[in-house]
């Protein structure tokens, strides 16, 4: 699986994300800070993993900022992008299931390695969302419009 990741800070939640993943066998394709190691503007990273998202370029994304709210706004500005700001687990998996949401937004304020880690295994572990939101689920793509 292909993964953007993308941060607007070298925060040192994003860099244990970066390499959490990368440990587990993703491919990774990094965006922001994580690519050029400077501060760079949140709407842009947001937007950039948004668009690799939508053109297929790869399969998720998962964008951080301090609050991790603007990454995924910007994200959210890309048609087909179904963001979602994620603080624990639950709300990782149901974001994934009833929404199938395909980037993945953090705070780097709020969010701990440990706490990462269950979020992003919560994650990747949905292979598709729950059949029951088939039509709630088209209903927001046609939202995209």
């Amino acid at each position: 699986m292909r993964i953007a990741i993308g941060s607007d800070y070298t925060y040192n939640i994003a860099k244990f994300v970066y390499e959490y993943l990368k440990k587990k066998g993703y491919e990774l394709i990094p965006v922001g800070a994580l690519k050029t190691g400077k501060l760079e503007p949140w709407p842009k990273v947001g937007f950039e993993v948004g668009k690799l998202v939508a053109k297929g370029k790869v399969d998720m994304g998962v964008v951080i900022c301090y609050t991790g709210t603007g990454v995924s706004i910007a994200a959210n500005k890309v048609k087909g992008v179904r963001a979602a700001l994620v603080t624990d687990a639950r709300n990782a998996e149901g974001a994934r299931l009833w929404n199938d949401a395909n980037v993945l937004a953090l705070s780097a304020r709020l969010t701990s390695e440990e706490l990462a880690k269950e979020i992003l295994e919560a994650w990747f572990k949905v292979k598709e969302p729950d059949p029951s939101e088939k039509e709630n689920i088209e209903l927001l793509k046609k939202l995209d419009s």
